[in-house]
């Protein structure tokens, strides 16, 4: 059995939300390119001004201090989870879910249709859908799921 090559500390809001920032937009352009990068680039100063520092955040970090990945936690809502493109595939986003598992009884997320890739591994992991909204918090038309995932 390997080891990962990586482990997962607690968000540092004086070094973390503009490396955090730029993994969020990296891995949002390819999860949601349908929202274009307009809007992803709007939405990208928001990460560092508003959603970190209101949320419970977790990073997956390489062992040269490189950000691979983070989960920003809600109370029991996973605000987002977001794995760097080029470190998809090593068991990081399973590992962020692990850890939000172990810290509430329960989680729920919302999740847009169009991003199949995450639908896929959200339902692979144990989330059902409990709901299903047209529109996006923007009144933009991307359909979303509510997904809940019971202890």
């Amino acid at each position: 059995m390997t080891t990962p090559s990586f482990h997962i500390r607690a968000h540092d809001p004086a070094s973390d939300p503009t490396c955090l920032s730029a993994l969020w937009y990296a891995a949002s352009l390819r999860a949601h390119a349908f929202l274009g990068q307009e809007k992803l680039l709007e939405h990208k100063a928001l990460i560092e001004t508003r959603y970190l520092p209101m949320a419970e955040t977790w990073v997956a970090e390489a062992p040269d201090g490189t950000p691979l990945g983070f989960i920003s936690l809600l109370e029991g809502y996973i605000g987002g989870l977001f794995v760097a493109p080029g470190a998809q595939g090593r068991g990081i986003g399973r590992a962020l879910l692990d850890l939000a598992r172990r810290r509430r009884s329960a989680l729920e997320l919302e999740v847009y249709v169009e991003n199949e890739h995450a639908l896929r591994v959200y339902l692979a992991y144990g989330f059902r859908e409990i709901s299903r909204r047209e529109v996006d918090d923007e009144g933009l038309p991307h359909a979303n799921l509510h997904l809940r995932l019971e202890a």
